[in-house]
């Protein structure tokens, strides 16, 4: 989201050619290799990230889908964004290139890099909405609701970025030979919107909603204990002593309703000959459904517990970025060394290639497809 640093502008208003770069360095040919490989890194790994989904029925799930948008912003980011970006850290920092294409280029970065944050909020909404009202939720097939979350994602990243294709960066003598967002105003506006507002939103919302899965948690291992107890009632005859004190009758009573012709009052029946009580206000559910519900849950409490590992690992590459970012447009006075800059732009770049490593690591249907994927071209 805009690089380089300011750099002294011409006294008259007519702009002067680039300068010609300078030749190329061990750096300069560092940051080459360095660029290439992650954008194969990047493009393999949210490919198959995008590719799992689309043909693995096991991870066609809703969350999954939030997960597919995440890596669409990343492959379009090292698609559209890291090649020019490469190629002017290669280029010894110098845009040599059209100011349009800067523009163009400054806006898919602004873009894209809101689109990741703002998809990683968007997941934290619908597992909050999951935990909060899990019965009304849809967890099998993607509805209106998580369509309209994923759309205005999108939306809002355009919004946040298109100030600057419709010209917000021709400022007054602008320097050809940086590529950068020109002003500081914007700068603190969009570094606002696209990371210091949704962040503690996000957090909030993942706080909450891990405090819900808990009290979810507790309440449904206290209901399938009952239901063990209920269910080992069911299968053993009562005794005698406290049956009798349980429908009130004397031992005479008791034993005069034993007998065949005399059966038991109640809610006793025969089962395999043995006597066992029933309860009709309990509700058993059907065991094929119980089973199935439960093998969904705990497939989304896998996919909940990757989720913080995916937003600390956002946190850790972008913070840095952003945190010089707004301290460049806000602080006059502040020297902000070019290395520092480069620095923190390639580790906000490089969490685009780590995402795919963590739902590795962290999911075992995506890791199991993945290797599928790798044995058939190793």
């Amino acid at each position: 989201m805009g690089n380089g640093s300011a750099g002294a502008a011409p006294c008259n208003g007519t702009a002067p050619p680039p300068p010609p770069p300078p030749p190329p360095t061990g750096h300069n040919i560092a940051a080459l290799v360095l660029g290439i490989v992650l954008i194969l890194l990047i493009v393999g790994g949210n490919g198959l990230v995008c590719l799992s989904v689309c043909t693995e029925r096991a991870l066609k799930t809703t969350t999954n889908y939030f997960i597919v948008s995440l890596a669409v912003a990343d492959l379009l980011l090292a698609l559209l964004v890291l090649p020019l970006y490469v190629y002017s850290e290669f280029q010894g920092g110098v845009w040599s290139l059209s100011t349009v294409l800067c523009d163009a280029l400054m806006t898919m970065d602004v873009m894209l890099c809101t689109a990741s944050i703002f998809n990683l909020c968007a997941i934290s909404v619908d597992r909050f909405i999951a935990v909060s009202v899990p019965l009304n939720y849809n967890r099998r097939q993607i509805d209106l609701r998580q369509l309209i979350l994923i759309s205005t994602t999108w939306i809002f990243a355009f919004a946040v970025a298109s100030p600057v294709i419709f010209g917000l960066n021709n400022v007054p003598n602008r320097d050809p030979s940086l590529c950068q967002l020109e002003d500081d105003n914007y700068i603190v506006y969009s570094s606002i919107c696209s990371f210091f507002i949704p962040c503690p939103v996000m957090l909030v919302l993942y706080c909450a909603m891990f405090q819900g899965l808990k009290r979810w948690e507790e309440a449904r291992k206290a209901k399938l204990r009952g239901g063990i107890y209920g269910g080992n009632r069911m299968l053993y005859p009562p005794s005698p002593f406290i049956e009798r004190e349980r429908v009130g009758l004397g031992p005479e009573e008791y034993h005069h309703y034993g007998h065949p012709e005399h059966p038991l009052p109640g809610d006793y029946v025969m089962s395999n000959g043995l006597q066992t009580v029933s309860y009709p206000h309990l509700k058993y559910p059907h065991p094929a459904l119980s089973q199935k519900r439960a093998k969904i849950n705990g497939r989304e409490r896998k996919a909940m517990r990757v989720l913080p590992v995916v937003v600390g690992a956002f946190l850790f590459c972008w913070t840095p970025f952003f945190v010089v970012h707004i301290t460049r447009a806000l602080c006059k006075s502040c020297t902000i060394p070019t290395q520092v800059t480069s620095t923190v732009t390639w580790l906000g770049y490089v969490n685009s290639a780590v995402n795919p490593i963590i739902y590795t690591v962290f999911n075992a249907e995506f890791r199991n497809f993945f290797r599928k994927v790798l044995h058939l071209f190793c």
